[in-house]
């Protein structure tokens, strides 16, 4: 190994273990690092804080006009193809499903250009997903049968990127136009669009839909035994607690929640950057609540213990808003970003740790990156789609920090004018860096991630 890729190594084993607590290894590998071993696109999601920390370093370098001219807004942090998706709006409280960003975990102020990067990072390794799945280099459990399945070409995978940008640049020039084009949403998708089939089945899992009782977040969660609603026996994603942490989890939390705790479980084995971070799910509904018909009453309230989000460790001084405490910022981020905000979305001190509150959306659907990027007929389109809707809901979230002016909106559209070309090149260029990490990764766990024949 030479000198660069064994300091690589040590700088990938360090910075996993600053968030994990414990580094890469083959004897025994976490869940979560078996999961990041799998394919790059895995990697990518796992492993925020290298992207950060190449940042920082001058390994990865966004174009100037991003960082020196465009002013700080709110932004996801860990922004991927996969964490945008339908949820409905004002959370679990709410009843019109959108398509917009869903995972707010490592918000915070910062530059627009990182939520953009690392999203056209994702569409490459998502691609390469895709194209590895068919070549039998990583595995899927989506498809039984790849036969007649076409991954995009480096072409159509091009075309995307740029379609991301172009997109995005025109919602904001509709915002410099009307600022009240904020206040948009992506609501509906025309019949033959990549996200049409998921929005409808997001609909049938919402309250009122056909299959709000057994296919919502809720329905798959809960149980009516004839005596009361409970949490569903599942090992290996929700496990009971001991009595004692069950009452204190009760009495701690139940000044949060607008109507009483039905039930409490720890839930483990969600997500992938923070897979190994605590969680509890509290079931939450009327006193005495037994039956199905009362599901609707019912929903799912979220316990997360919160840490930095991952560009603060790197750039700790570049907003003084980022010094609230883990929950509280991203609380107040996700507030900004959203149209209506989640009714239940909350922050608690608990144990020394700092908890995030939020409610678990009924009707929340997203997509793999091979359903948008496997298809018989054209998977280049899909790609382009899927972009172009992420492009507008990414752009209408961060556009809605400051509603004083439009400043961001003016400066950031010239920024792609001027140096979107250059950006696609430094996300294609850093795609091919997570992809060396991820095989260091793999080295180091002793995973192999292909299919076994």
């Amino acid at each position: 190994m030479d000198g660069d890729t064994s300091d690589r190594k040590q700088l990938i084993a360090n910075e996993i273990n600053r968030i994990d607590g414990h580094p890469p290894s083959s004897e025994d590998p976490s869940s979560k690092h078996a999961k990041m071993s799998a394919n790059p696109y895995r990697f990518l999601r796992g492993s925020v804080q290298l992207f950060y920390n190449d940042l920082s370093t001058g390994l990865l370098t966004l174009p100037a006009p991003f960082t020196e001219t465009v002013k700080l807004t709110g932004v996801m942090g860990d922004c991927h193809a996969s964490n945008f998706g339908f949820v409905t709006e004002k959370g679990s409280g709410g009843g019109l499903i959108i398509f917009a960003p869903d995972d707010f975990d490592d918000a915070c102020m910062g530059h627009a250009g990182w939520d953009i990067c690392r999203f056209l990072v994702s569409l490459y390794l998502s691609v390469d997903l895709a194209q590895g799945i068919l070549d039998r280099r990583y595995k899927t459990g989506d498809y039984d049968d790849l036969e007649g399945l076409k991954a995009p070409d480096e072409e159509e995978t091009r075309v995307a990127v740029k379609a991301f940008l172009k997109a995005y640049r025109k919602k904001l020039t509709k915002i410099i136009d009307d600022p009240l084009h904020r206040r948009k949403v992506l609501s509906h998708f025309k019949k033959g669009h990549v996200l049409r089939k998921a929005l409808k089945k997001a609909e049938k899992r919402s309250i009122g839909g056909k299959k709000f009782e057994t296919k919502s977040k809720l329905g798959k969660a809960v149980v009516a035994d004839g005596a009361e609603l409970k949490f569903r026996d599942k090992p290996g994603r929700l496990q009971r607690l001991s009595e004692t942490e069950e009452a204190e989890v009760r009495s701690h939390f139940r000044k949060f929640v607008g109507d009483e705790i039905l039930d409490v479980v720890e839930r483990i084995g969600q997500g992938t950057g923070s897979l190994n971070v605590k969680r509890y799910y509290l079931l939450i509904g009327p006193q005495g609540a037994s039956t199905t018909s009362e599901l609707p009453l019912c929903h799912l309230v979220e316990i997360k213990q919160q840490r930095h989000a991952a560009p603060l460790h790197f750039f700790p001084d570049i907003d003084p808003r980022n010094e609230l405490d883990p929950a509280h910022l991203t609380v107040a981020v996700q507030r900004l970003m959203q149209r209506e905000p989640d009714l239940l979305l909350d922050d608690a001190e608990w144990f020394t740790e700092h908890w995030l509150i939020r409610s678990r959306h009924h009707a929340s659907v997203s997509l793999d990156p091979e359903e948008v990027c496997l298809d018989e007929d054209d998977p280049g389109k899909r790609l382009k789609q899927y972009a172009k809707a992420c492009a507008k809901a990414l752009a209408h979230a961060h556009s809605r920090t400051d509603h004083r002016s439009i400043r961001f909106e003016t400066m950031l559209a010239s920024a792609i004018e001027e140096a979107g070309d250059a950006l696609v090149e430094t996300a294609e260029a850093y795609s091919r860096q997570v992809i060396e990490d991820w095989a260091i990764m793999k080295e180091m766990t002793g995973i192999d991630p292909s299919p076994k024949h």
